[in-house]
């Protein structure tokens, strides 16, 4: 299954950003870029910038200054015409560090934002202390878990839902060091799980079953399985037809059976 753009994050911090037009809709942006720590600026200084925001109202002045950006190598923005978008701009989840995008390639803002609404009252604000004891605890991860794939298991196992470091726990964020130097059980530990499809219908995965896909090292999988389904499995895990012999990943192996 396509995406429909490529989710990314870009830092702009202490960098120019081309934002042209004014109103409620520039100002926005320009609110936007200057939280980021960006640097506001007009067409003039465009030679400094990599990304643009255009904001005017008029059809054709908004298409002709995008078309003047993008020629000086310019990604540009022109808010509400997502034809003309080299980049669309989500709505906004923050738990500082950690940020949750939700876009819908310019197809509706409001909708966007109505599941980032969702999204608020689910999250505990808790989140962004988590991530900030994950990160001040790298070194303590890579001294316990030296091989990639065992660090990663045993994250997946902590952060799972019910596990000590459950991100939609409020404690989990005071239990960080105390779970590093408890037991490391899990990690390195091989499972396998099968997945029996009842449609080819992403939507219909229960709940385990995504959570499963999300956290497989291998998926093994019928030929006849859609790949909107195998696409919800992570983007770094091993496929393979069950047919298709070859060596097993360490882990967790997921086996996804075709709808009967």
């Amino acid at each position: 299954m396509a995406l429909s753009s490529l989710p990314l994050f870009h830092r702009v911090a202490g960098q120019r950003v081309v934002v042209l037009g004014e109103g409620p809709a520039a100002e926005a942006k320009r609110r936007l870029v200057e939280r980021a720590g960006g640097r506001c600026c007009g067409e003039p200084e465009a030679h400094h910038a990599r990304l643009a925001f255009v904001a005017i109202p008029d059809p054709k002045a908004a298409g002709a200054a995008a078309a003047r950006l993008r020629s000086k190598g310019l990604l540009v923005n022109v808010t509400d015409r997502p034809e003309l978008c080299d980049f669309t701009v989500p709505s906004v989840l923050e738990r500082d560090p950690l940020i949750v995008a939700v876009g819908t390639a310019g197809a509706s803002a409001g909708l966007a934002k109505q599941v980032r609404l969702r999204l608020e009252a689910l999250l505990p604000q808790s989140l962004g202390g988590l991530a900030r004891a994950l990160y001040s605890t790298r070194e303590g991860l890579q001294k316990r878990w030296p091989d990639a794939a065992d660090r990663r298991r045993a994250l997946d196992s902590a952060l799972a839902p019910g596990g000590p470091l459950d991100p939609l726990s409020e404690r989990s964020a005071d239990q960080v060091g105390q779970w590093l130097a408890g037991s490391a059980e899990g990690a390195g530990s091989s499972r396998t799980n099968e997945v029996q499809l009842i449609s080819d219908d992403p939507d219909d995965l229960t709940l385990r079953q995504a959570r499963l896909l999300g956290e497989a090292d291998m998926v093994l999988h019928e030929e006849n399985v859609s790949e909107s389904v195998l696409a919800r499995a992570r983007a770094d895990a091993v496929r393979r037809p069950t047919g298709e012999n070859g060596p097993r990943a360490d882990g967790l192996t997921v086996i996804v059976r075709a709808p009967r």
